[in-house]
């Protein structure tokens, strides 16, 4: 492109615009309404105002055309800028074909009376680039079969997760108790601060989430039995409001309950699963295992096709989908914390410093989502109706949500449209894995879903 502004007339000669390189994915487009066109949009919404306006003297309706420009000259400026500049913005990006990212800023404007209307618009653009090769990508794939003792560990899972809690009488609370107690707590030289009180708490001896000092000093008490001691926080405690400081505890127990697991055997299988025998909960075990680690590897390898893809191109990307991707990784670490029972706000970060460390991740995946949409387009791949409900379901079963009501907020809220790209994406991804050419390693003999069960 020639350096300053290519004008582009318009055939109604009321519209002039151009553009210019201002960066990689960055445009400036100039753009010029004729003082004709202007003085249309300003005698229209004058007589508009007219109609309406209350002014000293006269009946409305009945003002002249001229007071009321010069008594409502802002608004009525500000209207024409409104109605004019989006549109001739819109017609000029259709005629200029670019595909523009985020929205547009304005600036330099130039309006005067009887002349034309002039500004610059400033926005982004999607970056133009030629696909390389993306079918039969060579790459390499570990194979591991599922061992015995991963079939163990997946069995005293389901063992632990199949444990029941006891009433404990008249025995001391032991490592893995579970006690029910009510406490008091007060902050080390404040006495007349307000005490930290529940009535009625359940605390884990031992357990990950139990502050140590709990489980040290009750380990050992009885039902009914009260204790005292100290409990001092860290600094980077997650509750701010004891972050730092010494607190008094006094602590009753109220109950005690002690956690049985169920040996391993044919009652485990029965009380625990749809099988009959540990044999059989075992097999089921496995090919779940199996068919686990199937994704996990067939997940692994389409991020390795990813990387080769990435590395085979490069082009620039408009910084507009790189905040978007940070702002949606920040999202989902505040919603991690909030999961954790943490306000992010207490949470003593530097997020700035954060954001700035996520942004080579955040480029990467914005590139990725640009390359995908584009291999999904030059193989015309498409999200039916079904596709989309199928994700839509998934989502909301993972979230605990009625797939009706998820589909209704994400609608509403502008995510559908998200949904079905992210879809669409994940079908270009499965479409360059299946025209792969995957060299198994240690590859072990494939066993099909009938054979597992035989």
């Amino acid at each position: 492109m020639r350096s300053g502004f290519t004008r582009l007339s318009k055939s109604s000669k009321n519209l002039k615009r151009g553009t210019v390189e201002a960066g990689t994915c960055k445009k400036d487009l100039v753009i010029e309404i004729s003082a004709e066109a202007v003085e249309r949009e300003v005698e229209k919404i004058t007589a508009q105002y007219r109609r309406l306006a209350r002014l000293p003297g006269f009946r409305p309706g009945h003002a002249p055309a001229s007071l009321v420009r010069t008594h409502f000259r802002s608004d009525i400026r500000n209207e024409i800028v409104q109605a004019l500049v989006p549109k001739a913005f819109e017609d000029a990006i259709k005629e200029q074909k670019l595909s523009v990212v985020g929205q547009p800023s304005f600036e330099d404007l130039k309006f005067d009376d009887h002349q034309p209307l002039t500004c610059k618009a400033s926005f982004e653009v999607l970056p133009d680039f030629e696909l390389k090769n993306y079918q039969g990508l060579e790459v390499d794939e570990e194979v591991a079969a599922v061992t015995d003792a991963e079939v163990d560990e997946a069995l005293e899972a389901l063992r632990q997760r199949s444990a029941t809690l006891t009433v404990v009488e008249g025995e001391p609370a032991a490592e893995g108790d579970f006690l029910t107690v009510g406490y008091r707590g007060r902050i080390a030289g404040e006495a007349a601060a307000k005490p930290r009180e529940v009535k009625e708490a359940v605390v884990h001896i031992g357990g990950k989430g139990t502050v140590a000092e709990f489980s040290e000093n009750l380990k050992g008490a009885r039902v009914g039995e009260a204790r005292e001691f100290d409990v001092t926080y860290p600094q980077s405690f997650g509750d701010k409001t004891l972050a730092g400081k010494t607190l008094r505890y006094h602590v009753k127990v109220e109950g005690i309950k002690h956690r049985v697991v169920p040996p391993v055997d044919d009652e485990l299988a029965k009380s625990a699963s749809d099988f009959q025998t540990l044999d059989e909960l075992r097999k089921h075990l496995r090919e779940d295992l199996e068919e686990a680690a199937e994704r996990g590897r067939e997940m692994k390898t389409k991020e390795k096709l990813l990387e080769k893809l990435l590395e085979a191109h490069s082009f620039p990307l408009p910084e507009t989908l790189v905040e978007a991707q940070l702002g949606r990784k920040i999202e989902r670490t505040f919603a991690g914390l909030i999961a954790q029972g943490i306000d992010p706000r207490t949470v003593n970060a530097d997020w700035a410093k954060i954001r700035e460390e996520a942004r080579p991740d955040a480029e990467q995946d914005a590139r990725a989502a640009l390359l995908l949409e584009k291999i999904a387009e030059a193989e015309k791949i498409e999200v039916s109706e079904e596709d989309l409900d199928e994700a839509i379901r998934r989502r909301a079963e993972a979230a605990q949500e009625p797939a009706a009501q998820l589909k209704s907020r994400l609608t509403r809220d502008g995510g559908l449209d998200k949904l079905k790209s992210s879809r669409r994406n994940q079908k270009a991804i499965d479409f360059i894995y299946r025209s792969a050419k995957i060299i198994r390693k240690n590859p072990q003999p494939a066993r099909t879903r009938q054979e597992r069960t035989e």
